[in-house]
């Protein structure tokens, strides 16, 4: 899978992170902390191999402005 990185938190002190992508299949992809096994229990139905991190909204925000105007491939 190639990635190709639409918006960063430019104020995280983990370089990168968190951070989301557009893949070559079209879909997003979403790096960040993972949530503790607490907040892990609190979501609904996640299948085998599945997982959450978290992530700030204006970094999702900014992800999908882009995408709609720049549409990377």
């Amino acid at each position: 899978m190639k990635l190709t990185l639409l918006a960063k938190d430019g104020e995280s002190k983990l370089k990168d992170c968190p951070s989301v992508y557009i893949a070559d299949t079209g879909e997003f992809v979403v790096q960040g902390v993972q949530l503790s096994d607490a907040d892990l229990r609190e979501l609904k139905n996640p299948l085998p191999g599945e997982t959450a991190v978290r992530i700030h909204p204006d970094v999702v925000v900014r992800a999908v402005e882009r995408y709609a105007t720049e549409k990377p491939s």
